[in-house]
């Protein structure tokens, strides 16, 4: 097994000995800067995958692996080390008077010496544009700038892993377009491999890599491209599909060959003007 990546095997997991597995049997590897997405509907099981990866849960059955290292209770605290995890609800991770405090806390509890810590605040606060709120009280954010002060905390102790568990869920569209614009440069600067939990399928477009879990399953596995080409079979488990796919697959019924599907509204205009320069 590489050491860079994390690795799923046979994980089985349940709230209570007398209630349902909320996860059956999953087997997956992240690998090293590699962007994975996993969707599903609400109780599908991929927040709590979520916590596995972090060691907030165990697994009843199977083993969890990060960077070769098996997850248990003596090893959590290395683990923690290497997996960063930014929450839905910023406020709940707010734990500084300022943004600089709050930034600084992670590091605190690593035993960073302060001249580290100094240098991280500004590196952590200028990858996510908020380097002019160094002094600001957390509260006084707006939704967006809180969950990137958030993504800044976690970023300071330098991860190797950093999981987005519906980070985008209590934003408005612009904040959500911001933060996914903020992951992507942040994966794309920093090798850092992502993982992104979600139930809205236009998150999910940059990623390498598409785990799909339904009932506490993987239920499909592929690329953004494979798993929108599959409308029909995403229908059925309750997951809705982004519009340029609902209006690629409009064209493709009203008999217009699409080469490709179309993952954005770009690629769909090129689509569209490949028909038109040919006809």
């Amino acid at each position: 097994m590489e050491k860079s990546q994390i690795e799923f095997r046979n994980v089985s997991f349940r709230y209570h000995d007398d209630s349902p597995w909320v996860l059956k049997n999953v087997s997956f590897t992240i690998h090293s800067d590699e962007w994975l997405a996993i969707i599903g509907h609400n109780g599908s099981g991929k927040s709590t995958i979520a916590k596995l990866m972090n060691g907030l849960l165990f697994p009843q059955e199977g083993e969890i692996y990060v960077s070769g290292e098996k997850v248990v209770p003596e090893t959590i605290w290395d683990v923690r080390k290497q997996v960063g995890m930014v929450f839905q609800n910023p406020d709940n991770q707010f734990v500084g008077t300022t943004v600089r405090d709050d930034v600084a806390f992670g590091m605190e509890n690593h035993g960073l010496p302060r001249e580290v810590m100094v240098e991280r605040i500004q590196e952590s606060l200028d990858a996510v544009g908020m380097q002019e709120y160094e002094r600001q009280e957390p509260h006084r954010l707006s939704g967006g700038q809180k969950q990137r002060v958030a993504i800044a905390s976690v970023l300071a102790v330098s991860p190797k892993y950093m999981i987005f568990d519906e980070a985008t869920a209590m934003l408005d569209p612009k904040g959500r377009m911001e933060i996914m614009q903020t992951i992507r440069d942040l994966q794309s600067e920093r090798s850092l491999s992502v993982v992104t939990i979600t139930h809205d399928l236009r998150e999910v477009t940059q990623a390498d890599r598409v785990i799909v879990m339904n009932d506490g399953e993987v239920w499909m596995e592929g690329t953004p491209r494979d798993v929108f080409s599959k409308k029909n079979r995403l229908v059925e488990i309750g997951l809705d599909t982004p519009f340029v796919s609902k209006l690629a697959e409009e064209m493709k019924s009203a008999g217009l060959p699409l080469s490709r599907e179309p993952l954005n509204h770009q690629e769909l205009l090129e689509e569209l003007w490949t028909l038109d320069s040919t006809r």
